[in-house]
């Protein structure tokens, strides 16, 4: 996460000097922030598009990337027709889907299609109104620099999701799993910036005094969001090696609290990313550290003097984690059912999006 969205002092986004009066600032608030929330809902639905994208095997039937006339789908038959065929020169239609047929092939080409249409209309969604904001002058313009590099950001994430693809499109007919845990991870980062300036302008904060009572919990609240950011890539190696499919059972690894052959691989780092037993067990490895830590979290803000608003967010936060945990396992015992790895990855943005909240939630409110 850049360190411009860490500093309390800077996040309080800067309207306009020349609001003419206090109304007229907050409606000015409340209007920037419904915008970067509206981002954050389409990069909600994008993330999830995603992960449905890649459990439907749908990734790879687009082969080709086109940011500008890729916007259209094919309109007619033989528009239909050419697509299909070039599909059908892949390694993963040779070698998965032999004959598949052209409506087979609109079925998995629409979950691709759609997750980058869904990409260009966040792009849209976040440089128009940005540019409308900035003219208007209802942004600072100091903080014009800081909001392109969101756009930034999201402008790079449409090569690296199609490098991803392309290392899918190869003999061996997989996406690699670490573009894909990549792309994920950007992804994410994109809308952990984008939630955090969103909250920041709804609730300004003061700068953090050297005494702030707050200091310790607020750190621990940044530990616990940096584990969940890590289960997040973890899972996303997990996904692009298909680990979910193996290991099958719950709290024993078929047997085993550790699996033996966690290290089967040589060179030894190479089980990291490439072992399904040893990435199927780290992620569950930061799980059960969560379901440590979490609760020690909450008990700590128990004791601690916050305000109504921080308070719901660190309980809803050990709700969440609690949550998510249940449904991990319930989607690896079942084998990672379509419905139930959708809503995993859905639950996923949801604990970090909680987990924001917290740290935010945790600074000292501004006086206005």
């Amino acid at each position: 996460m850049t360190d411009w969205s860490l500093n309390s002092a800077e996040t309080s986004l800067s309207l306009s000097a020349a609001a003419p009066n206090p109304a007229a600032d907050r409606t000015a608030r409340r209007q920037v922030a419904t915008w970067l929330l509206l981002c954050c809902a389409l990069l909600f639905a994008m993330i999830v598009v995603g992960g449905i994208t890649r459990l439907s095997h749908s990734g790879l039937s687009m082969v080709e990337w086109q940011p500008l006339v890729g916007a259209l789908p094919p309109l007619d038959q033989t528009q239909w027709e050419d697509v299909f065929h070039k599909y059908q020169q892949t390694p993963e239609y040779q070698q998965v889907n032999q004959g598949m047929s052209l409506a087979g092939f609109k079925a998995i080409f629409w979950w691709e299609y759609g997750h980058r249409l869904l990409g260009r209309l966040i792009g849209l969604v976040f440089l128009l109104p940005f540019l409308y904001f900035l003219l208007r002058k209802k942004i600072d313009k100091a903080w014009a620099p800081k909001l392109a590099g969101i756009f930034l950001l999201g402008a790079l994430q449409g090569p690296l999701g199609w490098y991803m693809v392309k290392s899918g499109l190869v003999d061996d007919p997989r996406v690699s799993q670490y573009w894909l845990t990549a792309h994920l991870g950007w992804a994410f980062l994109i809308y952990a910036a984008i939630f955090w300036t969103a909250l920041s302008v709804l609730y300004p904060k003061a700068a953090v005094a050297a005494t702030d009572r707050q200091r310790p919990l607020r750190r621990f609240s940044w530990v616990i969001t940096g584990l969940i950011f890590l289960m997040i890539l973890l899972g996303g190696l997990v996904a692009g090696i298909r680990a979910g499919f193996a290991y099958n059972t719950f709290p024993l690894m078929n047997g085993h609290w550790i699996p033996p052959e966690i290290f089967m691989l040589q060179p030894w780092y190479l089980n990291f990313f490439n072992n399904m037993a040893t990435v199927q067990f780290n992620h569950r490895l930061i799980a059960w550290v969560l379901f440590l830590l979490a609760p020690l979290f909450w008990f700590s803000s128990r004791r601690s003097a916050l305000t109504p608003r921080a308070r719901l967010a660190c309980n809803l936060l050990l709700a969440l984690l609690l949550a998510q945990i249940t449904l991990g396992i319930t989607t690896l015992v079942h084998v990672v059912p379509l419905p139930l790895a959708a809503a995993h990855q859905a639950g996923a943005v949801l604990l970090f999006s909680c987990a924001l909240l917290v740290n935010q939630a945790l600074l000292p409110d501004a006086i206005e």
